[in-house]
């Protein structure tokens, strides 16, 4: 795995909260680095950005050597090829990609990360563009609770009947 970090942003901080000030980390799934176009499993890239409402900006990419086929056939060497990947996640509210396994989905939503499938390439222009537009305005019941999720602390897990 390989980061490539924009010096003028942040450092990486996988245990920052999600949201913070409206602003939420997302990452897209990308073979050409211009487009939401590739499987989870076989992407080459995981481009991340800091979303708010009112811009973005690049934090970093990551990038793999050992992806998949993007044909369904994965190899049953033994070795997980999605721990890289999941861990790259991490700090992330939202995943964009064209598709997702089951199995992959429930990995990525156990660290926390909402994987959102997109039917067709789309330009990750776009993608961070609806997602401003969803930060601006009444945001869905799915992203209402990544926002819920991403702003409480570790207190979320204290349970009250102790």
């Amino acid at each position: 795995m390989l980061r490539l970090v924009d010096p003028a942003a942040p450092p990486s901080q996988g245990s920052r909260p999600k949201i913070k000030g409206g602003h939420m980390r997302i990452a897209v799934a990308t073979q050409d680095r211009q487009r939401v176009d590739a499987h989870f499993a076989s992407a080459k890239t995981f481009m991340f950005y800091d979303v708010g409402p009112e811009g973005h900006s690049f934090l970093e990419a990551v990038q793999f050597d050992n992806v998949s086929a993007e044909d369904g056939n994965h190899k049953e060497d033994g070795e997980d090829r999605l721990a890289a990947k999941i861990s790259a996640l991490k700090g992330a509210a939202l995943l964009f990609c064209r598709a997702i396994g089951g199995p992959a989905a429930a990995r990525v939503v156990r660290v926390n990360v909402h994987p959102i499938k997109l039917p067709n390439d789309e330009p990750i222009s776009d993608v961070i563009e609806r997602v401003r537009t969803m930060l601006k305005g009444n945001p869905p019941p799915w992203l209402r609770k990544a926002m819920r999720d991403g702003e409480a602390g570790d207190e979320r897990f204290v349970d009250d009947d102790e």
